[in-house]
């Protein structure tokens, strides 16, 4: 018996706009956002998976008191903090095949990319791409990677430590490319296992992964 194929592809346009100075890049929200069929405390909006972080820490650093509710209010709080901080969002996965519907990034076949060159190209006053992880396979920088192959475009190397930072020409522009800590669960036993949270945890007990992300994120997404 054949197994059924779950064409797993992203709701949402990319959030756009001509004032963006960055822009977060991740892959593809969990499948429910697909089918439309969410969970309690989702908003129906980019990263808004109740279990993400990414509002959570954002929510932190800017002390935005948002809502986390599948209401219309929720998202227009979100859409309003992004259009102040000059913060668009583009996924860089269109659309990919999933034998198993879980939202993991390994579990991703066939993947369609966007062409985020494009976008940038359009979107000219862009100059910080903020990935919502690193490079391992099927994440948000393994994907961007692949892509600047078409362009005949690569990343050069500017700090290897974590958070690794990255830039690129494009025309007569220097792009900035950040691969933050995934802003998910599952990367909570990764953030324990690095350096520098086992130092900031050793002078600060209180400190959890969270908090971790929520200093590295501050660096970047405050002007």
């Amino acid at each position: 018996m054949l197994k059924k194929i779950f064409e797993h592809t992203h709701p949402y346009e990319p959030f756009l706009f001509k004032e963006a100075t960055k822009l977060i890049v991740g892959t593809l929200p969990p499948p429910r956002f697909t089918t439309g069929i969410l969970k309690e405390g989702d908003v129906n909006f980019c990263y808004g998976s109740k279990d993400g972080q990414l509002w959570p820490i954002l929510d932190k650093i800017f002390n935005l008191k948002l809502a986390y509710e599948t209401t219309d209010r929720a998202i227009l709080q979100r859409k309003k903090f992004l259009t102040e901080q000059k913060i668009g969002v583009c996924d860089i996965v269109s659309r990919a095949e999933r034998s198993k519907i879980d939202a993991s990034d390994l579990g991703m076949e066939n993947v369609v990319l966007r062409d985020l060159i494009a976008y940038l190209k359009m979107y000219k006053n862009v100059d910080t791409l903020l990935f919502t992880g690193g490079n391992s396979k099927n994440g948000p920088e393994y994907f961007f990677r692949k892509h600047l192959k078409d362009y005949h475009l690569k990343l050069s190397l500017i700090s290897s430590d974590v958070p690794r930072i990255h830039s690129f020409e494009l025309d007569d522009r220097l792009i900035k490319t950040v691969s933050l800590t995934a802003p998910s669960g599952a990367a909570n036993r990764a953030v324990g296992g690095l350096e520098a949270y086992k130092i900031m945890k050793g002078k600060n007990p209180e400190i959890n992964t969270l908090d971790f992300r929520v200093l590295q994120y501050a660096q970047f997404f405050k002007n």
